[in-house]
């Protein structure tokens, strides 16, 4: 693996149909693109990745994920526990080693209107790459799902940066830049998402919870509870104990008991610190395939 490393973490409205996965991970291992994670969620109906090489490789390795996705995913039958927009719901860019974040940014901007062009599907710029401030946030850009967005868009409202104005049956793509954030769920007993969805809306940076942060409540009725779904954007302003702690505060104030939790694809190193994993109850965890320098140093090695 080259001196230069970016990371690409393509998301995708599928965690169910075998064969519909096999092929987008499949369709995204192309020479100087290694995937280093790659996991379907049949409860959130949804396939995680991630992808490390050299910023052109990302590139050409997500274009062709999103393309079998689009060819394999239809949104208009699509259900599941995650939000979502489209069949290639997310792809953001990330600066992993001998990259900076500027570079993502426009990394992320030239691949999305070229994405845009290719697939001929609407293409919304998130996170540092947006070129709006109210667009920043990934939970603004995906608001009211793909069904939601779909009427928008219909209606001439909240518009595409890039590709035609309308939603198809593959949807719309978020396309993006960002540190390398965590993924990290907190599930909790019971069935009342009313109350995930007010857990997640204190512990959120937004709502003057925990900076850094971002959450969202939903049920996974496929498991018999709620989960408390974040994405730390910066684990050295608030880690992953900090959050853990924080949603337990509020479920207690509702009765309300924690099952355990799971950190959803990679992690630095400095995110779990000695004794953090089993005071968060992480389920789950592989340190060999989910510390982001160890997959690194093996991708040297």
């Amino acid at each position: 693996m080259s001196d230069q490393v970016v990371g690409v973490v393509p998301n995708f409205s599928e965690g169910r149909r075998r064969d519909v996965i096999d092929a987008i991970v499949d369709a995204l291992r192309i020479p100087g693109a290694r995937v280093v994670f790659a996991e379907g969620d049949p409860d959130h109906n949804r396939l995680d990745t991630t992808v490390l090489g050299a910023a052109v490789a990302c590139t050409e390795s997500a274009m062709a994920g999103a393309s079998e996705a689009v060819r394999l995913i239809d949104m208009t039958t699509h259900t599941g526990g995650h939000p979502r927009m489209g069949a290639a719901d997310v792809i953001p860019f990330m600066p992993v080693r001998g990259v900076t974040i500027d570079e993502c940014v426009e990394l992320a901007r030239s691949f999305g209107k070229e994405l845009a062009g290719r697939l001929e599907i609407p293409v919304y710029l998130y996170g540092e790459a947006a070129l709006s401030p109210e667009r920043r946030s990934l939970a603004d850009v995906r608001k009211g799902e793909y069904e939601g967005l779909r009427d928008a868009v219909a209606r001439g409202e909240r518009l595409p940066d890039f590709g035609p104005h309308e939603l198809g049956r593959a949807g719309a793509t978020a396309v993006g830049a960002r540190k390398p954030p965590v993924a990290f769920n907190i599930h909790l007993e019971g069935t009342n998402e009313a109350e995930a969805k007010r857990i997640a809306k204190a512990v959120r940076d937004p709502s003057g919870g925990l900076p850094a942060v971002r959450a969202i409540g939903f049920s996974v009725p496929e498991r018999g509870c709620v989960t408390v779904s974040m994405s730390l954007v910066d684990t050295d302003v608030t880690g992953v104990v900090d959050a853990f702690d924080a949603v337990v505060a509020e479920a207690a104030a509702s009765d309300m008991q924690v099952l355990g939790s799971e950190i959803v694809g990679l992690a630095p190193s400095s995110a779990l610190p000695a004794g953090a994993a089993e005071h968060v109850r992480l389920e789950g965890f592989d340190p060999a395939r989910q510390i982001l320098e160890r997959l690194i140093e093996e991708g040297a090695a």
